[in-house]
């Protein structure tokens, strides 16, 4: 277990993690809603390692779309499926329509990742992955900002968070993703 999922384990069980939900995830068992407004098929997650990362397009950290898009184009034919999911929970930093935030994404950072459309990402509204992700993480690795990373393994079990400080090609982010890759 890596450091961050230790701490959020220990935080969990010191304060309790709320209501209980299944170690690992069921993509086919979640909606999937797409950017470009259609579903996105389950089976493109089931069975491989995922990224996921709430993504702004307003915000500070928007630029780490570029390592996003670089770790997508190194390891997606290896397996690695990085998702991104915009939301405006923090600080009102995404735009409003679907349209617009596909167009940001291609045109400022060539984004051709999977993307789901506009989620709440924390909180009672909070889209069903990320609630099952705060489940994981505990309230230490919950969302409290925008491009916070969660890689889930191949068997749909949570493997570790990370900050919006941690660049998408951190050392931490790139050993974390080549052990899983390594472990399929």
């Amino acid at each position: 277990m890596r450091l961050g999922a230790a701490v959020a384990a220990l935080v969990a069980l010191v304060m309790g993690s709320g209501e209980s939900r299944a170690e690992t995830i069921d993509w086919a068992s979640i909606a999937l809603p797409g950017l470009d407004g259609e579903p996105i098929d389950p089976a493109l997650f089931t069975g491989h390692p995922v990224l996921v990362v709430n993504t702004a397009s307003l915000c500070g950290f928007t630029p780490q779309y570029e390592g996003l898009q670089q770790l997508w184009d190194t390891y997606r034919d290896r397996g690695l499926v990085v998702l991104g999911v915009p939301s405006d929970d923090f600080g009102g930093q995404e735009y409003g329509e679907s349209g617009e935030i596909k167009t940001f994404c291609e045109v400022n950072y060539g984004i051709d990742f999977p993307m789901l459309e506009r989620q709440h990402v924390k909180g009672a509204q909070a889209h069903p992955l990320f609630a099952w992700i705060t489940d994981r993480a505990g309230s230490v690795g919950a969302p409290r900002w925008n491009f916070y990373k969660y890689l889930i393994a191949a068997d749909g079990t949570f493997v570790d968070w990370y900050a919006n400080i941690t660049a998408p090609t951190s050392d931490a982010v790139i050993a974390a993703i080549e052990a899983e890759l390594a472990g399929q």
